[in-house]
């Protein structure tokens, strides 16, 4: 099965993504790990992403568009794959339609999680992510040990600058310019299923599991 994530940023698209792909057997394909691994051995592409992930903006379709296309290429992708985090604009949406009916392939469920702009502020400023390996945690709902302290690695965990609220709120600005028009465009194409993001996570992950096993 070939499954896109929406919803806005905070909404949990990336904690269901990983479970869909754990329990499916499919990989979870985010370009957001992509861009902060790139961002964290200061490649080009990765400096020219923080750039604009630093300002809460989108991050260019020509900077994901080919990377993405390649990726579900691979062989590992062959019984499907969980998209996060793209497509986020309607060109986007449709170079990947485009690429995928070369492939003789289509993205069967488009999932939105959908969860009220106040509550996503909250959750994300509670964020915390470790500066040496990545991983991430909540304050509240995934705290680590120790306080700051990495889990994994014993590393320092900071409330990045694109959790910060100011920069949330930006960025829930763009997502409603740009990347809500999404929800509509998977509507026409017969693929949208909702899901009510202010649940807690399991219940989340159960409905989601309902759609896909229906």
């Amino acid at each position: 099965m070939k499954i896109i994530m929406l919803g806005a940023p905070g909404a949990g698209k990336g904690t269901q993504a990983k479970k869909i792909a754990a329990k499916y057997k499919i990989p979870h394909i985010s370009t957001g790990d992509i861009f902060r691994a790139n961002i964290k051995n200061g490649t080009e592409l990765g400096n020219k992403a923080k750039t604009f992930m630093d300002q809460g903006l989108l991050v260019p379709d020509e900077l994901v568009v080919d990377l993405v296309v390649d990726r579900v290429g691979q062989e590992d992708c062959k019984n499907g794959y969980v998209l996060d985090g793209f497509p986020r604009t309607i060109p986007q949406a449709e170079a990947l339609d485009s690429a995928l009916m070369n492939m003789n392939q289509k993205i069967d469920y488009a999932i939105n999680i959908e969860i009220p702009d106040q509550n996503i502020v909250d959750r994300m400023s509670g964020r915390r992510a470790c500066l040496t390996c990545g991983a991430t945690y909540h304050i509240v709902n995934i705290p680590t040990k120790i306080e700051g302290i990495c889990d994994v690695c014993g590393g320092n965990t900071v409330l990045r600058d694109d959790d910060k609220p100011e920069t949330v709120i930006k960025r829930l600005r763009v997502y409603h310019e740009q990347t809500q028009p999404l929800i509509e465009y998977y509507i026409d194409q017969g693929v949208l299923v909702e899901v009510d993001g202010t649940m807690e996570m399991t219940d989340v992950f159960s409905a989601i599991e309902k759609i896909l096993e229906n």
